[in-house]
């Protein structure tokens, strides 16, 4: 709330204080709207962890991204860097808790202070923070980050957090942000995730570009031991680490040696994890996932595939349109477009009915648009109408739905009927418009068996009269063209939070449509989203946060922005069995860095039983 002045005494204090905004006590933990966090300013570890795990052995995963890395930093926006960098490398001030929706607990920053007006947030860095070089981290290297990823950082921070006024280093080790204004909820939290980097070391370098494959002095866990420029990167663990018996460290971190491997094709990626060349995939195919890790290693145990984290929100995946292309700008052909996608008869025949349909960008989240508006819905949206599509106000939202039998008549009827009330009519094979030119659009791609999953929607198009055509490139050239919203369609995913924040403006703010760093990548620029968005921002409470959020929802849904996809049962997982998994999981993801070596080489299922003292099997975890 806005701190008010009472008396002439606060007057005079304030006055001595320097006018500096009245705080509230210095506090472990940081929630979005002040709540009292899970964990308890005494508390010994999470819940997620074993805080007894052994250190040692190794690990080895392959990256979340397809392609080469061209340089390490993850910061930037140019080309593509090493992620876990952020975290393995370098701690941040505070770090997110895994089983809640939005809480920070300290880290390099010992506490954390929010000004009771919510202008400003200041830190206390602990004493014993060290980058790993021996020299201490102080408030200067947290100011420098600060402005070092603002100027020369993505795009993301430049939105992230606009609403900063300024930073004031008080002491060695205590910094001040000073707000704008108090509208934006998430930002100290947002703040609180930010990462240390050495100033003394960074000064001289070209961060811009991503200071290419020199190693760095960091902060965090893991030293950066070995790079195959492009290839592959090996971090290995730093026994001295100074955060090492902190409560948020406790029981993570235990590898000695964790690798992540580069592949430019997923299905190469899954044949060499077959061949035990690495010990972890998180499988983001789901074709691949369902059937192409069967095999005796599987029935046996040796290979290990499972959901992890099945409570968490998934991302939101689908065919996204680009927004600036003349073709995709009436409502109706995004609407019979998306009419003629068959996701029952795909699910059925490529996925053993195994994924979710989405229907919400906030799938499996309370966030998500599924029941009628409430009344204090209808009041955020009553002053969009005429601006929004008219079905935001009286109906809920469903994907389209077909009988699974791969005949979808009705479904290609009605997207006739939109595409000829568009301007669209039939002309021989084709439909034209106006000037005889024929609907035809492209599907870019990068990644290997998206293909098959496109092909029955490229028939069901062209027997309608669209010409569909869908084009591989190699990772790199599809990063750029994606950068440069040189593109048809795509396939993308939106990272889903309960207690979302600027990133929203990154994924649909208009300010950032054609932003190569954003993730606007429907190029999308509608005033009604980004009101809604600063409504959301501003709300000072999680009940208005969620109405806001269920009415964004439903405008980015009855506007048929994209062609919403599925999600699985949670993070669809294949591993090697060889590592010991805390029994109680982290419900927002599947936190191998709480994992531990068991084994050196794979164990059978009764093998693995034997060992019970080690861990949980999969199917014991909660």
């Amino acid at each position: 709330m806005r701190f008010v002045f009472s008396s002439l005494i606060t007057v005079s204090l304030a006055l001595l204080w320097g006018l500096q905004p009245l705080s509230a006590a210095p506090q472990h933990a940081l929630t979005v709207y002040g709540e009292a966090p899970r964990y308890p300013a005494d508390f010994q570890h999470f819940d997620y962890v074993n805080p007894d795990a052994p250190k040692g052995g190794s690990m080895r995963r392959s990256a979340l991204e397809i392609g080469q890395f061209d340089h390490l930093m993850p910061f930037t926006d140019k080309g593509l860097g090493v992620a876990q960098i952020n975290g393995m490398l370098y701690s941040p001030l505070a770090v997110r808790s895994l089983d809640e929706p939005y809480t920070v607990y300290g880290l390099v920053a010992q506490k954390m202070e929010r000004g009771q007006d919510g202008l400003s947030l200041r830190f206390y860095l602990n004493p014993k923070a060290r980058f790993a070089d021996g020299t201490p981290i102080t408030a200067s290297d947290v100011k420098y980050t600060y402005q070092l990823l603002m100027t020369q950082g993505s795009v993301q921070y430049r939105t992230e957090f606009a609403a900063v006024k300024d930073v004031q280093v008080e002491s060695p080790t205590q910094v001040r942000f000073d707000f704008k204004h108090n509208d934006n909820r998430t930002l100290a939290l947002d703040l609180a995730s930010l990462p240390v980097f050495p100033e003394h070391w960074w000064k001289t370098r070209d961060f811009a570009n991503g200071a290419g494959f020199e190693i760095p002095p960091g902060s965090g866990p893991y030293r950066i031991g070995h790079v195959d420029p492009g290839r592959t990167i090996t971090f290995e663990r730093d026994p001295d680490w100074w955060a090492k018996d902190l409560p948020v460290s406790r029981g993570l971190y235990n590898f000695d040696r964790f690798s992540i491997e580069y592949f430019g094709d997923i299905d190469v990626a899954r044949q060499v994890l077959k061949g035990g060349a690495y010990d972890y995939n998180r499988e983001f195919s789901a074709t691949g996932y369902s059937i192409r890790y069967d095999g005796p290693a599987l029935a046996q145990g040796l290979l290990q595939k499972a959901h992890l984290a099945k409570g968490a929100v998934q991302s939101s995946q689908g065919y996204v349109f680009n927004l600036s292309k003349p073709m995709f700008q009436d409502r109706r052909v995004r609407q019979a477009l998306s009419l003629v996608w068959d996701f029952e008869w795909t699910n059925r025949q490529m996925m053993r009915d195994m994924y979710i349909r989405q229907n919400s960008f906030f799938s499996n989240s309370e966030l998500a648009a599924t029941q009628p508006p409430t009344p204090a819905e209808l009041k955020i949206l009553e002053p969009l109408r005429g601006t929004v599509p008219e079905e935001v106000f009286t109906r809920v939202y469903t994907s389209p739905k077909t009988d699974g039998s791969g005949f979808i008549r009705d479904k290609q009827l009605q997207a006739l009927a939109l595409m000829q009330e568009a301007g669209w009519t039939p002309r021989g094979d084709h439909l034209v418009n106006a000037r005889g030119e024929p609907f035809s659009f492209t599907f870019l791609n990068a990644q290997s068996g998206i293909e098959r999953m496109l092909l029955p929607y490229k028939r069901n198009l062209a027997q309608i009269g669209i010409q569909f055509d869908i084009r591989r490139i190699d990772p790199a050239q599809y990063l750029n063209r994606v950068m440069a919203r040189d593109y048809d369609m795509i396939v993308t995913g939106y990272p889903v939070s309960t207690s979302p924040g600027s990133d929203l403006y990154n994924n649909f703010g208009s300010k950032v449509a054609t932003d190569p760093g954003s993730s606007n990548y429907m190029a999308l620029q509608d005033p009604a989203v980004d009101t809604l968005i600063d409504g959301l921002m501003k709300a000072d409470n999680k009940q208005t946060m969620t109405d806001y959020a269920r009415s964004l929802d439903r405008v980015l849904q009855w506007n048929y922005y994209w062609i919403p996809n599925y999600y699985p049962p949670g993070s669809s997982t294949v591993w090697w069995n060889r590592f010991g998994i805390p029994r109680v999981q982290a419900s927002n993801g599947e936190a191998i860095e709480t994992w531990w070596e068991v084994s050196p080489t794979p164990l059978t299922n009764e093998q693995f039983a034997a060992r019970r003292g080690a861990s949980a099997l999969v199917s014991e975890m909660k």
